[in-house]
């Protein structure tokens, strides 16, 4: 897939973090381990938040922790 700006990372972004959200709802209606649905709900959620970012035009890093993404969507508003 080619990336052709803003709105298409989002996407991409978006796509990666409802993958996420499979992958816990497959192991939570397993055996576990529920602690790694636990992981996969988290990066769901930090996976949106840098969606949300681009489709704002707005840079970050790959690696930018959770608490600094909160504060710069609350920034964006």
């Amino acid at each position: 897939m080619t990336l052709k700006g803003p709105d298409d990372l989002a996407k991409a972004w978006f796509a990666k973090a409802e993958s996420d959200l499979a992958n816990a709802r497959t192991i939570i209606g397993g055996p576990g381990p529920y602690d790694t649905a636990c992981f996969h709900c988290q990066q769901a959620v930090e996976k949106c938040m840098k969606g949300w970012l681009c489709s704002r035009g707005q840079p970050f890093p790959f690696t930018l922790p959770l608490l600094q993404i909160d504060r710069r969507l609350e920034d964006g508003d």
